[in-house]
């Protein structure tokens, strides 16, 4: 059911078909975050337009909000959210651990305190798993432990920890319809990082996460340990890098091997007035463009850059409007999926290894900070 081609590869880069229950992903892909099962001030036929064939939904929180029975109750995540296209639900674990007022961890799980209304809760890989199939997304995750890289001894215990839900995530899945993916963990310590690829690796999950990255730790940081970590892992499988989403960053990934991806910036950006760039974001709440009759990206061809000027978008973020977080959240999400688009067809034509300078040198100044998982607060 779940299969993995490549179809082209440029040195590390590759192109390929991930074929799920609701469709193919080819891949390299962004997926935009729908973390309440909705991406941020768009409909599901608007992010299907932009030519998105992946969306990530949270655990954690439809766990709290609505309920992850009541998901199942009425149909599964896909009719619910009525999203047509492939799934993707993480572990609920970096959402525990970065977003519950407080927390335990033992060896069976952790007892945290919903952000929400402080009452107490108990995530297991057991419970984590049960949650994911109630949702019913097409690729689930194991339940894992992110934690603090300021801590070395704790992250070798955390992944440690990590390699042994994996093995309790893997026999507690029951659906055969969904793909479940571990995830490599062990901070910015090659050896720790060594180990763990080899671990996960090993258990033969159809998909391989990479997470704990864009957590703090530095772009030199966490290239180096892309560059430990994906040389260990099975060609025949697809790699998620979890929660990295700038157009450096997706560059960066993807010559180093990585497939898919996925991040909040695109949306959080559009409700702070920004927008991706060839040669610098732009802040549109900037009174230099009160009069600029350009488009955001005269490059680009989604609907807001099509239709609208940057005088008009600053006059709606002025006014305070709903649409201005509408119309920039189109743009920056299509500007990530034709990157990647671009990008594939690079791989295909043999030409990214060349190009990768050029485009680093385009897309690097939308990078600025809060660009990966720790964003993930203002999503909720």
């Amino acid at each position: 059911m779940f299969e993995f081609k490549i179809t082209a590869q440029d040195r590390h880069a590759r192109s390929g078909i991930f074929t799920t229950p609701y469709g193919q992903l080819r891949t390299p892909v962004f997926a935009p975050v729908g973390t309440q099962a909705t991406v941020k001030a768009l409909t599901p036929a608007q992010v299907s337009d932009l030519g998105a064939s992946l969306v990530l939904a949270n655990t954690y929180h439809l766990y709290l909000r609505p309920g992850d029975d009541l998901i199942r109750e009425l149909g599964g995540l896909h009719r619910f959210m009525q999203w047509p296209h492939p799934l993707l639900t993480d572990s609920g674990g970096f959402q525990v651990f970065s977003l519950a007022d407080t927390r335990e961890v033992d060896e069976d799980g952790v007892t945290f305190k919903s952000h929400i209304d402080g009452s107490v809760h108990r995530f297991t890989p057991e419970k984590s798993i049960a949650i994911q199939e109630n949702l019913g997304g097409d690729i689930i995750m194991a339940f894992d432990e992110c934690a603090d890289p300021s801590n070395p001894v704790y992250i070798k215990d955390a992944m440690e920890r990590t390699h042994r839900w994996a093995e309790r995530s893997l026999k507690a899945k029951s659906r055969d319809d969904q793909a479940l993916f571990a995830i490599i963990q062990g901070g910015v310590d090659p050896d720790l990082r060594t180990d763990s690829a080899r671990f996960i690796a090993s258990l033969d999950t159809p998909g391989i996460a990479i997470g704990g990255l864009s957590v703090g730790e530095t772009k030199q940081q966490m290239h180096a340990t892309l560059d430990v970590v994906t040389p260990l892992l099975p060609e025949d499988k697809p790699r998620y890098l979890m929660g990295v989403g700038t157009p450096e960053d997706i560059l960066n990934g993807i010559a180093r091997g990585v497939d898919i991806f996925d991040c909040v910036l695109p949306t959080r950006l559009a409700r702070h007035h920004a927008a991706f760039a060839p040669g610098g974001r732009l802040n549109l709440m900037n009174a230099g463009f009160a009069r600029d009759e350009r488009p955001v990206d005269e490059s680009c061809d989604c609907y807001t850059c099509r239709t609208f000027t940057r005088a008009y978008l600053r006059h709606l973020i002025a006014a305070r409007e709903l649409l201005a977080g509408t119309l920039l959240s189109i743009h920056n999400l299509r500007a990530l999926v034709r990157l990647v688009d671009q990008i594939r067809d690079c791989i295909e034509k043999g030409t990214f290894e060349g190009s990768l300078p050029g485009l680093l040198e385009m897309w690097a100044q939308n990078a600025g900070r809060g660009g990966g998982r720790q964003t993930i607060e203002a999503e909720k």
